[in-house]
């Protein structure tokens, strides 16, 4: 009896530690759901401006260049800006743009963009756009006229010049040369010029119309007097009255004679 007593004693000593151990032992959390990781769009390059889908924004780029902002504003009136999106997204060959600034279009005379139709400054954006990349170096190998987004022929002429240090650009109405690179890399090639390429296409029939050659002076020719002339009908007329005189003193002699021989 008294060993039972002792082992129920034992066993309620173990019941009490256990149950005090089991109170000490933290309630597990909760499980939770994993955190969602939102990954950030990666930021544009200095070199290269975000634009949709990845395609290079060439207003972005001479935004950021500065001295652009007359041809800028052209490239968003005529929507070409948009053209060269899709050109760029799905060209192959790249691009050239041969972009004037500010101080380009100074030099033009006073409103001549104001007196182009909407179509005209349209050409006028695309003759500075030439459909394939083109490095500084190759310039050096390139044919003569370059086509432009413009087109090609006689009134579109667009020629280059490579030289050790420099490249010259004309097209019959304008001589200038590349100042410096705006942006390059595989697709697409901006420089920079400093005087806007004129098409012949465009402003040859607007160039005024040579002055009118005057005549060499000389000495002033003598007058000379009109010959009076006798008009026939005059002579006619004359000749009418002597007969009609000559009649008259015939037929007033004829009368008298008459008179006389009745006498």
């Amino acid at each position: 009896m008294k060993q039972q007593l002792i082992s129920s004693f034992s066993m309620f000593i173990l019941f009490l530690h256990c149950a005090n151990t089991f109170a000490q032992i933290p309630a597990a959390a909760p499980a939770q759901a994993p955190a969602v990781v939102v990954a950030s769009p990666p930021a544009a390059t200095p070199t290269q401006a975000a634009a949709p889908h990845g395609i290079t924004n060439v207003t972005k780029i001479l935004e950021k260049a500065g001295h652009f902002t007359i041809f800028i504003r052209l490239l968003r009136s005529t929507q070409e800006e948009n053209h060269l999106f899709s050109a760029l997204n799905d060209s192959s060959t790249g691009l050239t743009i041969f972009a004037p600034t500010d101080s380009a279009f100074s030099e033009l005379k006073s409103g001549t963009l104001n007196t182009l139709s909407d179509g005209d400054k349209s050409e006028l954006v695309k003759f500075h756009v030439v459909p394939t990349f083109l490095s500084t170096s190759q310039f050096q190998t390139v044919s003569n006229p370059l086509g432009t987004w413009a087109g090609t022929g006689n009134r579109l002429p667009l020629n280059v010049t490579s030289y050790p240090n420099s490249v010259n650009i004309t097209t019959g109405l304008t001589n200038t040369s590349l100042s410096g690179a705006v942006y390059t890399d595989n697709q697409l090639a901006i420089y920079k010029i400093e005087k806007v390429l004129l098409p012949k296409d465009i402003f040859a029939s607007n160039a005024p119309a040579p002055a009118p050659v005057a005549p060499a002076p000389g000495k002033p020719a003598k007058a000379v007097p009109a010959a009076t002339v006798e008009s026939p009908a005059a002579s006619v007329d004359i000749s009418s009255a002597l007969i009609f005189t000559h009649n008259l003193v015939v037929g007033s002699a004829g009368l008298l004679a008459s008179a006389m021989f009745s006498l």
